[in-house]
């Protein structure tokens, strides 16, 4: 399959390489890298995320942020490619694109059958999209230019954890990609170290504010909410000391939910993206992602929301424990 996808993207045509909502740094690289490469524009229907901003900023990368219309217009591009996105309701206004068979999609997370697509990659055992998008590249018989690569690699570092959830072909990717570029970790460390803006610090102070928990035997399961920045209250969560963490935002009748898990939580065999999933299809909403760390959105209530995901992570966390007796 990446050979053919290969060889579809070496064709002459301008390409759409559509990324999901409040996109981070594996997807903005992901698509910097393949329009880099094969030609075409980076499009980001729901902006993106703070990490992203700042790498896109010092690169200098033009990203179509802002669809003003319901339809992005088809006849502008020769294929829609949409990268690192689990479901077609993490696209915003372009979610209709799911239902598209001509549409690429290449993947990382769980396999989505809300997917119409007739050219569907999906490998979960990567442990991000830039490891997918290398090997395309490769297969292509292209070389990407040193800055190019130095985001992919940004792309490998931050979507792994920083490797806590990569494997062992992670870092071997990561490692060749290097040295074949002559690239050193602090050209990587530099494009996606930054200081934590006023508003996003404020964001988790609130959320250790609101911040609600219960135990199952050692594991801590924490919730809070609030109008912004989910993933970096996630993350302060865990640094607090939760082996789970769910936090939610509610927009209208809109809610949004990010998870992270600790490495002793994953180690047990957790599963975010998982339970998520599950959740989603049981709610009929979106949801998915990686062990470590996943999304849930939709329409609902993001308290009653959050009591579910706990429930649910309660459940699969005693069944864990249990299995191990």
């Amino acid at each position: 399959m990446i050979s053919k996808l290969a060889g579809i993207l070496s064709k002459k045509g301008l390409n759409a390489f559509i990324i999901h909502g409040n996109a981070d740094p594996d997807a903005l690289a992901s698509a910097y890298a393949m329009s880099s490469v094969f030609g075409g524009s980076i499009v980001a229907p729901q902006g993106l995320d703070r990490g992203s901003k700042q790498i896109a900023e010092k690169l200098s990368i033009s990203v179509d942020a802002e669809i003003e219309h319901e339809e992005l217009d088809r006849d502008q591009y020769d294929r829609l490619v949409v990268l690192d996105t689990s479901g077609p309701e993490q696209l915003g206004k372009l979610s209709y694109l799911g239902n598209n068979e001509q549409v690429i999609v290449i993947d990382h997370h769980i396999r989505n059958t809300n997917w119409a697509s007739k050219t569907y990659y999906c490998d979960d055992s990567k442990s991000s999209c830039c490891e997918i998008v290398y090997e395309i590249i490769s297969a292509a018989g292209r070389k990407p230019a040193k800055k190019v690569a130095t985001a992919l690699l940004a792309g490998m570092l931050t979507d792994s954890g920083h490797f806590k959830y990569g494997n062992h072909e992670t870092l071997m990717t990561f490692a060749g990609l290097m040295k074949s570029m002559d690239i050193t970790m602090r050209d990587v460390l530099q494009l996606v170290e930054g200081e934590v803006d006023l508003s996003e610090r404020i964001s988790q102070l609130k959320g250790a504010q609101r911040l609600k928990y219960s135990r199952v035997e050692r594991f801590v399961i924490a919730t809070s909410f609030g109008s912004a920045f989910e993933a970096s209250v996630c993350k302060s969560l865990i640094s607090l000391g939760a082996d789970v963490a769910f936090v939610g935002s509610q927009r209208g009748d809109q809610f949004r939910i990010s998870s992270r898990a600790s490495s002793e939580a994953v180690d047990l065999g957790l599963h975010l993206g998982k339970l998520l999933d599950k959740i989603a299809a049981d709610t009929s909403n979106g949801g998915g992602g990686h062990p470590g760390a996943a999304g849930l959105s939709g329409r609902g209530d993001v308290r009653k929301m959050l009591n579910m995901c706990v429930q649910h992570s309660r459940r699969k966390i005693r069944s864990l424990l249990s299995a191990k007796k």
